[in-house]
Parts: structure tokens; sequence; C-alpha cells
């Protein structure tokens, strides 16, 4: 049994506007119905896997759940990382907490944002490397290259390997991220892959492989693991000795470092999104190679990305040649394709600025449902509020601001201090400035409202917890 373990955080900021630290591209539909964690959840599962251990940051737990409820998958542990110290703690984690039941369990550890178009063929690349690390080898997973990409990392075949075998083969070195012209030697020699940052090998190996090479790293782990606290179906490790780990990838931590070390070849396509000129590149193309969404269209347009991530807004490029153009409601990318990999610097200059853009999506997810604001004045805020099925807001009171709730689709059961009262389409109700109030979903449909925010303060930090079944303080 294979137990898929899957790295689901970063903040992905060289595809902002779309990704942003409150929502990182994972979970975002970039290549067509599901999520990228979806999908890569869905490509890990069916026979010979359990079902995944998720890695995650506190922001995203209720995301994870949600979205792999969407497609019918239940995770096997969500363990909640205080704080992203990279993969080498991470990893470490996954391996400690399933020791615990099984020191030989097989662990497939994979970013939960790559795109992979043929499953099947990489489930039966991962049955054929599955003997190498049950073996005792760390096994890593190497893309044939198709261009001269300077964007990743490579992995040198030992003497005598074939890159094209279809079994693990010898490595020699992991090689840093190259200049164009020692890529475009890499790839004429041949005897070169991408490094995928996808492994496979047993729990005790790695476990194993931390107390050769990062013995420190270890202790700490361990200790953040034994202080572990269960919150409803988290895992969440101990703030204080995770605080100790150093950041540092698997690759440095061990990899780089260790003898038992082999690279299955996996020749189909494989992305990681790492930006927006990967996304056109994986996009279907018009036959001027331009890739457009739904709401975008090109008019003598070459080489062109357009998209529209806000529905009724239509993007238009005219005489554009290799662009790549991003609209949202609430921000705007323009910029050459040969540039994409710049796309962070913006990140860093909205930041600078203070502009909520840089990390903040309009739109606000919560384990409830999501809500955005629509306008925003001086004293007043208005606010599409969306509220699941079954799902229900924290019992909550606010020091400085009034409510008006507007129902528009579904129902809603409001509790206003000792009232409590079903509201229906075009219903409305009061929420007076310091009244305890919550608001439900009863229904089997999603429920729409508007609110009406009227106070002096009206920032989200004024709220105060009375119960929540999302045990969130």
């Amino acid at each position: 049994m294979i137990h898929p373990i899957l790295l689901c955080g970063g903040s992905g900021t060289r595809l902002w506007p779309l990704s942003r630290k409150s929502y990182p591209k994972q979970f975002a539909r970039l290549m067509g119905a599901e999520s990228l964690f979806q999908a890569s959840a869905l490509r890990l599962s069916g026979d010979g896997f359990a079902a995944p251990v998720v890695l995650t940051g506190d922001p995203f737990r209720f995301i994870v759940t949600e979205q792999l409820a969407a497609v019918e998958m239940a995770p096997q542990g969500i363990l909640i990382e205080p704080e992203g110290r990279n993969t080498g703690p991470a990893i470490l984690a996954a391996a400690l907490w399933l020791a615990e039941k099984d020191p030989k369990a097989l662990m497939l550890v994979a970013p939960s944002d790559h795109v992979i178009p043929d499953a099947q063929a990489f489930r039966d690349t991962v049955a054929a490397a599955a003997p190498r690390a049950e073996a005792g080898d760390l096994v890593t997973f190497g893309i044939t290259p198709t261009r001269a990409e300077t964007g990743y990392g490579y992995l040198e075949l030992a003497a005598g390997a074939d890159a094209g075998a279809a079994a693990p083969q010898d490595l020699a070195r992991f090689v840093e991220k190259p200049d164009a012209d020692r890529a475009e030697q890499m790839l004429a020699a041949g005897n070169f892959l991408w490094n995928a940052g996808i492994f496979l090998f047993t729990a005790e190996t790695l476990i194993a492989a931390y107390k050769a090479h990062a013995s420190a790293l270890l202790g700490v782990v361990e200790a953040a693991l034994a202080g572990a606290q269960a919150d409803l179906s988290f895992t969440r490790l101990a703030p204080e000795p995770w605080s100790g780990a150093e950041d540092i990838s698997i690759d440095y931590a061990i990899m780089e470092k260790a003898g038992n070390l082999a690279v299955m070849p996996f020749a189909h396509a494989w992305s990681d999104l790492g930006g927006w000129d990967a996304v056109w590149m994986e996009s279907a193309q018009d036959a001027g190679g331009n890739a457009a969404s739904d709401h975008a269209t090109a008019i003598d347009c070459t080489g062109t990305l357009l998209r529209s991530e806000t529905p009724g807004q239509e993007v238009v490029g005219i005489g554009l040649t290799d662009m790549m153009v991003v609209a949202m409601s609430d921000a705007v990318l323009v910029a050459p394709k040969a540039q994409a990999q710049r796309v962070k610097e913006a990140v860093s200059a909205l930041k600078a600025k203070g502009a909520a853009q840089a990390v903040q999506l309009p739109r606000d997810y919560r384990p409830w449902g999501w809500y955005e604001s629509l306008i925003i004045g001086g004293r007043f805020q208005v606010k599409r509020i969306v509220v699941h099925p079954g799902a229900a807001l924290s019992l909550q009171s606010h020091h400085h601001r009034s409510e008006h709730w507007i129902v528009v689709e579904g129902t809603a059961r409001v509790t206003v201090d000792e009232d409590v009262k079903l509201v229906t389409e075009n219903q409305s109700v009061y929420i007076p400035l310091g009244a305890v109030h919550r608001m439900e979903n009863p229904g089997k449909v999603p429920m729409v409202l508007i609110e009406v925010q009227t106070g002096s303060y009206l920032g989200e930090d004024d709220i105060i917890r009375y119960e929540d079944v999302y045990a969130r303080t």
C-alpha cells in the first residue's frame, strides 16, 4: 500500500493575482474542473493507494477538507504546520506520524500543485519504482526534459544509467537551476532529468536518513510531533519546538547527502505551473498560439495568454504578441511572457505599499463558506455571504458595528440574543450593535445573503466569539 503525502503549503506568488497568500494556487481551478490540489489527490488514489496524508498551514485546513469532500475523498490525516519551514521538516513529520502505525509504510511525497495529464501513466511509474523503495532506497522522480528550462533543478544520472528506462536508475547528483547555456548543454547531453520534487521511500528509510544526515532536525520534529494536539480532525504540531526547526528543503537536508539514491524517469507530460508562461504552455491554444479563458477575446494576437478570473468581466487583447494578461476584480497583471518569473516582484512591491491585493483575494474563504466585499465606504460595507448547507457561523457580537442581513437565496436560521427565527428569500433582519448573533444554513442548498455593515470600525478583528463549531478562537 502506498501512502500519498500531499504537501499543501506555499503562496504561489508567481501566479499572482489568482494565487495569493490567502488562497494559493493549489486550491485554484487553473487547468480544469478540479483544483490542482483535488487533481493531485485523485491522481494518487485508487487500487494500491491509501487515503492521503496532507501537510498544510492553519489558514488552509478547512479548505483542504472541503475540497477533498467535494471529490468524495477523506484524508488519512491532516498535519497542521505552525509555520512554514520548507519541505525538510514537513516530510519528516509525515514520516514519523506514519511510522507510529507502520515503520515500513511506503510514502509517496508529492507537491499538490503539479499538472500531470496522464494520471494512469504516473501511477504505473510509481508502481515500477516501489520495489526499489521497499528495498531501502530513496527514490526521486525525474522528468524527461523537453526544452532547455532554466526554472527547474536537474538530476544527473550515474554512468551507464538510462534516462528512458522504465525502472529506477542510479543517480549521480542533484544540479541547481542552470543558466541558459548550461541548460542547453544538459539537454544535449541526454543524461539529465528535471527534478520533479516527488519522492518515494519507506518511513523507516527516511527516518534513518535523517538520523545520519540531519539529526538535529530529527530531534526538533520528534518533539513537535510528541507535543501535537488534536483539533477536530486535525493534528496540530507543537509550535514551540517546530519554531526551532531549520528552514530547509529535503533536497539539501537529505537527498544531496545520502548514498542510497535512485531516480525513476517519467517520460510523460508534467508541469509544476511555476509561472503564467507555464499555464500558457499547458493550456489549449488557437491557431495563433493564444490561450484565452471563457471571458477573454484575442484579436490579431499571437502567443498570448488572456484570462479573466471574474464572471461578467470581459478581457480583450488586440495586436498583442507573447504577452500575458490576467484580470481579476481587484487587480490586473500585464507583462511579456518572457518576464513571467518576475511576477513575484509585483507581490513584493504591493506589500511594500501596503496594498491588500498582495496577499488577500477579494473572496475570503471560511470553514462555513465564503464572503466578498462588494462596496466599502468610510462607515459602511456591503458583503455577499455564501453559507454551505448545514454550516453555521460562530455565535458572536461586535463592539463597533451593526448589521442588516437580506437573504437572497435559500433560508437562514438567525439567532439575535434570545430570538431564533427562520429568514427566507426576500426577508431581512437587523442585528443591533452589541447583540449576540449567529447565522446558520439549515437547508440542502447554499444560502446567500447580502450584509450591510454600518459603524465606526468594520475590521474583521471586531468579533467576539462565544461558540464555534469549528473550534476557532
